[in-house]
């Protein structure tokens, strides 16, 4: 009873009534005629597209900087890159590590500026980031439209100026990672590369945070005070982490876009943060501590719930309500994700 009891408040009794109810509809799915081997597959696509997004919540998370509102900016810095790597007209996984390349400069320069910004609003980064990212989604609404693009896949037709709303990858780098090393059992397909790709990441994370700059990151979002008492340059770690940040999101929405099939430009960006921010949190996490277990546990849930429930229920009720089905669980976890105790001690 007391290994039950501290497993339950280790591992969080929400997270478990969550992990059971998605196990609930993994064996309801076969009643009601849903393929168990197409959910599994669906839900593991889904965890590798999102699964960096949410990644990106930690090193802000760590330096004291809280939750990532605004990770718009960093998902702006990605769509640039890929759409300055299909401008040049690369392809294949050269076009994706092109895209990473060209987003890199871009991610660095915005994470530096928005780092400088949250030092100057300390206490109240979450509020300012909200802003910051909402408002660099409208100031690039004007900018896709006049940015010198000529690559006819990605200009509006008619005028030959302006980007479209969605840019197809296909041709350019479509499931680059979905098809890297693939399993295939039966009718389940695994994406390999994806998640050895999340993996890698996630890796490079942990072992960061194992370093000395790392530990100074989580002195520093642990107690700041004693941390610059200790000679440790508070400002430029918070920097950093907002930078780590930053690119991470850049990275993270070009994974998004090579499994999805397109580039979303214009208000794409604006909500992509809070299913991020919601993940983080359903896994364990909260505004000043953060682990890579979080982002698995939260990233697999979140995305397993939204991908299971609209499936389950379709098949159901024999009825095609799975749009309202998912904005109704989304928001639901979205509002759970934020509305819960959101403080933790180190």
């Amino acid at each position: 009873m007391n290994k039950i009891k501290e497993f339950v408040n280790q591992f969080g009794l929400p997270r478990i009534i969550i992990g059971l109810f998605l196990l609930l509809l993994f064996i309801i799915a076969p009643f009601v005629g849903v393929k168990v081997s197409t959910s599994i597959n669906d839900t593991l696509v889904r965890f590798g597209m999102n699964s960096v997004l949410v990644l990106a919540m930690v090193p802000m998370i760590h330096s004291g900087c809280g939750l990532n509102f605004g990770l718009p900016f960093g998902i702006i810095a990605g769509l640039l890159g890929a759409t300055l790597a299909l401008e040049c007209e690369f392809h294949g996984v050269v076009c994706f590590l092109m895209a990473i390349l060209f987003a890199t400069p871009f991610a660095v320069i915005f994470g530096w500026g928005y780092g400088k910004l949250l030092n100057k609003v300390k206490g109240g980064e979450m509020m300012i980031a909200t802003y910051v990212g909402f408002s660099s989604v409208a100031f690039m609404c004007m900018m896709w439209l006049i940015l010198p693009y000529k690559n006819p896949t990605m200009v509006w037709g008619y005028s030959g100026r302006g980007l479209r709303t969605t840019i197809t990858t296909e041709g350019y780098f479509l499931h680059v990672l979905d098809d890297f090393l693939k399993i295939k059992i039966g009718r389940l397909v695994i994406p390999t590369g994806m998640i050895l790709f999340f993996a890698v990441l996630a890796f490079c994370m942990w072992a960061f945070l194992h370093t000395k700059t790392g530990t100074a990151m989580t002195a520093v979002g642990s107690n700041p005070i004693f941390a610059r008492a200790s000679g440790i340059n508070v400002d430029r770690i918070r920097t950093l982490s907002v930078i780590m940040s930053t690119w991470l999101g850049a990275v993270g929405i070009l994974v998004y876009e090579q499994s999805f099939g397109f580039i979303q430009l214009y208000m794409g960006p604006f909500y992509m943060a809070l299913p991020a921010v919601s993940a983080i949190l359903i896994g364990g996490a909260s505004v000043n501590k953060a682990t890579v277990a979080n982002v698995i546990i939260g990233t697999f849930l979140f995305q397993g719930i939204l991908t299971m429930t609209p499936s389950v229920m379709n098949a159901a009720v024999h009825t095609d309500i799975s749009e309202v089905v998912r904005i109704v669980v989304s928001n639901g976890m979205i509002l759970y994700a934020l509305t819960r105790k959101t403080e933790a001690s180190r």
